[in-house]
């Protein structure tokens, strides 16, 4: 996963905060919410009297610290999404590989199936024998294995799957490995292809900070029972109806940019364009190598640099 990659990519301070405040200051009113209801209100009573009976400075000094405390806990909160997304991929300790084998094994498992079921389904719909709903079937089993790795090297997730899809498809089209030549491919971007992705990373990012707040938001569950349904509630729509589209949204665009992109990538570095598609995955793997540790053969002879 390009992760470390992407925690590297700044952001402008004033969208950060923005983007880190909000979901925590709500989670800070959820918690003073729950703090008055287990106290019967006595509790607002009580810190609105002695916010009252404090100086003006002594007011605007107690804001600016609960500020600050909100600001403190949404940066750490989302210095977790990267740690965070790895656990939701499916990058798990040792000390869970057992439940992750059986997990992968179940996605294998499921992928078999599908694979089964579309193969099925090309001979009818390739000549035109199937029926509108065979063909929507075969549309929507395409559309599911596009996001799982076609090499059989699964995750436990969806999320999981739906990323090291799109890192692995450059290896399977172009024979570029996607971890080694992503540095040097994002320096060559325009502005505006770095800006759709930088954004769609960091909406993905944000899906994952708004589950962690729903989960942590449970630990207020001693002091009002319902913390725990609302907390598992938006960590659950967070996962199924924001993370899970973010990922395949970010996937699209990691792939497009391969897509597009790459032989920017071989014109920087003097490499000789692969002459036709079937030439191109054993030319992408000797640049893949040569970017990762070198060459010293005498092939590929490099392009003049003002080539086009």
């Amino acid at each position: 996963m390009l992760n470390r990659f992407w925690e590297a990519i700044g952001t402008k301070l004033a969208d950060r905060w923005f983007a880190v405040s909000i979901p925590a200051l709500l989670f800070w009113i959820g918690g003073l919410l729950a703090w008055a209801y287990s106290s019967g209100g006595g509790f607002a009573g009580a810190a609105v009297e002695w916010l009252s009976g404090q100086s003006p400075v002594g007011q605007i000094a107690a804001l600016a610290g609960a500020l600050l405390a909100v600001l403190a806990s949404g940066e750490l909160v989302a210095a977790l999404a990267g740690p965070a997304l790895r656990l939701l991929e499916g990058y798990w300790p040792r000390l869970l590989e057992p439940l992750r084998s059986v997990m992968v094994g179940g996605v294998a498992r499921r992928v078999a199936e599908l694979e089964d079921h579309f193969q099925a389904l090309v001979g009818p719909v390739e000549e035109g024998r199937a029926s509108p709903a065979e063909r929507a079937e075969f549309v929507r089993l395409d559309r599911q294995l596009r996001r799982v790795p076609s090499n059989g090297d699964y995750l436990p997730t969806s999320v999981g799957n739906t990323l090291r899809a799109a890192e692995t498809r450059p290896g399977d089209k172009y024979g570029l490995d996607a971890i080694t030549v992503w540095p040097h491919l994002w320096l060559l971007l325009p502005s505006g292809a770095q800006a759709e992705l930088t954004a769609a990373r960091r909406s993905l990012d944000t899906a994952v900070v708004n589950l962690l707040w729903g989960l942590l938001f449970t630990a207020f569950t001693p002091l009002a029972w319902w913390a725990a349904p609302v907390g598992l509630g938006v960590a659950f729509l967070a996962y199924r109806f924001s993370l899970r589209s973010r990922a395949e949204v970010f996937a699209d665009l990691v792939e497009a940019v391969f897509d597009l992109y790459r032989g920017t990538l071989y014109r920087q570095l003097r490499w000789p364009l692969p002459s036709n598609p079937a030439a191109e995955p054993a030319s992408g793997r000797r640049l893949t190598t040569y970017l990762w540790r070198g060459l010293d053969e005498a092939e590929p002879t490099f392009t003049v640099p003002n080539e086009k």
